[in-house]
C-alpha cells in the first residue's frame, strides 16, 4: 500500500465497514505470513533462504502499510499474536517451501476480498499485493493456479499436505 506524501488516501476507498473488515483481514494475514516466514526461513538454505527473507520483508512492508490504512479507515489495527498455528510442520526444505506457498495462497485470498471491497488506489494496491503473493506462491510451488486468491477455484488436490491443513489461525 503505497502512500504518497501530502495526499489523503482515505478518500480513495469507499469507507464502508466491508472495506475496513477486508483491510483488517489482510492485516491479520500479513501478521501470520511474517510469523510463518520466520519459522520456515530457518529450514531453507542458500538462495531459497534469501527468497524467504525477501518475501518476509515484503510482508512486513505490506503489514505496516495496512496498519496505516486501517487507521485511515477509522479502525484500530488488529494486533499480531505471539504465535500462530501452522497448517503443517516445516521440518525440511521441501516442507518449508510448501508452507511458503500455502502462506502466499492465503495472503492472496484475503487480498482478493480487499480488491472486491475497496475502491480507487486502495483497490489498486490490493490487486498489486494479490499479484505479488500469487507470483511468490508460484515460485515456491513451481506451478501456478488458474485463479489466484480464489480458494474455491484453486483448492489443492485431496492428497496434498495443503488439503489437510486447517489454516494459519490466531
Amino acid at each position: 500500500m503505497t502512500r504518497v506524501a501530502g495526499t489523503d488516501n482515505t478518500d480513495s476507498t469507499d469507507g464502508t465497514e466491508e472495506t475496513l473488515r477486508a483491510a483488517q483481514a489482510a492485516l491479520a494475514a500479513e501478521h501470520a505470513a511474517v510469523y510463518g516466514y520466520g519459522v520456515l526461513g530457518g529450514r531453507l538454505e542458500g538462495g531459497r533462504r534469501g527468497d524467504a527473507t525477501a518475501a518476509c520483508d515484503a510482508h512486513r512492508s505490506r503489514r505496516d502499510a495496512l496498519t496505516r490504512t486501517v487507521r485511515d479507515l477509522g479502525g484500530a489495527p488488529v494486533a499480531a499474536h505471539a504465535a500462530y498455528a501452522l497448517p503443517f510442520a516445516a521440518r525440511d526444505p521441501a516442507a518449508a517451501m510448501r508452507l511458503a506457498a500455502v502462506l502466499e495462497d492465503r495472503v492472496a485470498g484475503v487480498y482478493s476480498d480487499l480488491v472486491r471491497a475497496a475502491r480507487g488506489p486502495l483497490r489498486q494496491d490490493a490487486a498489486g499485493a494479490l499479484r505479488e503473493a500469487a507470483v511468490r506462491a508460484v515460485r515456491w510451488r513451481g506451478t501456478g493456479v488458474a485463479f489466484p486468491g480464489l480458494v474455491e477455484k484453486a483448492a489443492p488436490a485431496d492428497n496434498t499436505a495443503e488439503a489437510g491443513a486447517t489454516g494459519v489461525t490466531h
